[in-house]
């Protein structure tokens, strides 16, 4: 009972830790919401290309400096800042990503003139000072913290970590704010279903369901909407999937490093954020690829493992594709198909795992 009193149930923090979290996770759904949701997760690139660097420092170092022991160089930025309160995923860029949602429905006048799709989508734009705005990105950002915190705690206590559960806030965050904002969870196809994008190559407007006037929130919107025009062909995504899943395995055959793939993925996004034209999006790529990596070299070597770590990340390419026709390209706000893609193989990769198909279970 007096453990009970001390610290957080299920999180076995103590309060005070609890409430310094909290606090900050709402002040990083802020700050996602005042730079935009996609400058937000770059930073998180680059604070986890920061992190894995001192990681691998200080592993080398550890073996060759006297007096220098693992993780005094840097303990923590990947964990505590990259994956944390101010730049995690689940907080700054779940924050930017409702705060979209939010502006989407209550100011359609901040709409920039050459954005095509619904406002809630725009994930680029920063939304500066305005307090109702980051007030949103702040309740999302903790709420974030809280699914991911809670999720991996009882996964733990279960005795199986299942999926990433930082995925799973970016996810769920995003699905809250459409129910939230009033947008439709899924939407209805234009096409002839869900997968169908030909309405999108047609060019082809949005309509009222009803055969009505189009709402203003939709006039000049497109009637299908796919998360990348320039990367949503399926032998295009398998193409980048199998390159960026081969980087992401050599990247922790030389390293050690399961992330730096992914934090250099989340760098080169700086890019598109610029509006240099085709750059590919490659995280949920170069992250399951060095994750499929890790699963085979211990019984493989290095080689089967290069080859898998490209059809992991082909196969978490195709599952990104995928579930932005299911979820993100015929609604009104970003749900991040990379996160999903992401949760459902982390899923799979747990699953083998347990069965004994596989040796373990990559970094859950």
């Amino acid at each position: 009972m007096y453990d009970i009193i001390l610290q957080v149930p299920v999180l076995e923090m103590p309060w005070e830790d609890f409430i310094i979290l909290f606090i900050t996770a709402l002040a990083g759904g802020a700050f996602g919401a005042a730079i935009g949701a996609l400058p937000a997760f770059i930073f998180t690139g680059f604070v986890v290309f920061l992190g894995e660097g001192i990681n691998i420092l200080q592993t080398e170092l550890a073996g060759a400096a006297p007096g220098v022991s693992a993780g005094e160089l840097g303990a923590g930025i990947t964990g505590v800042i990259g994956f944390g309160p101010i730049t995690g995923p689940h907080i700054a860029f779940a924050g930017g990503v409702a705060a979209s949602a939010y502006a989407g429905k209550k100011y359609p006048e901040m709409e920039p003139e050459d954005w095509d799709y619904h406002f809630g989508k725009n994930i680029l734009y920063a939304f500066g000072t305005k307090p109702d705005i980051l007030a949103v990105g702040a309740i999302f950002g903790a709420l974030g913290m809280l699914i991911a915190r809670f999720g991996s705690a009882l996964a733990v206590a279960g005795g199986t970590p299942v999926t990433d559960f930082v995925a799973v806030g970016v996810v769920l965050t995003a699905f809250i704010a459409r129910g939230v904002f009033g947008y439709p969870i899924v939407g209805g196809a234009s096409g002839s279903n869900l997968l169908d994008m030909s309405p999108f190559e047609r060019e082809e407007p949005h309509v009222s369901a009803d055969g009505g006037e189009v709402p203003a929130e939709h006039q000049g919107r497109l009637a299908t909407e796919p998360w990348l025009p320039h990367q949503y062909k399926w032998s295009g995504v398998t193409a980048i999937g199998i390159v960026g899943g081969i980087l992401g395995g050599f990247i922790y055959l030389k390293t050690g490093s399961i992330f730096l793939g992914y934090a250099i993925s989340a760098m080169s996004l700086l890019f598109l954020n610029l509006g240099v034209e085709k750059i590919p999006v490659t995280h949920h790529i170069t992250l399951i690829g060095a994750v499929g990596a890790v699963v085979v070299l211990p019984s493989a070597g290095p080689v089967a493992a290069l080859l898998a770590a490209g059809a992991f990340g082909a196969v978490s390419g195709l599952l990104g594709e995928l579930t932005q026709r299911l979820f993100y390209a015929h609604s009104g706000t970003h749900v991040d198909p990379p996160a999903m893609a992401i949760v459902i193989s982390m899923v799979v990769i747990a699953v083998l795992s347990i069965v004994g198909v596989l040796p373990n279970a990559g970094y859950l």
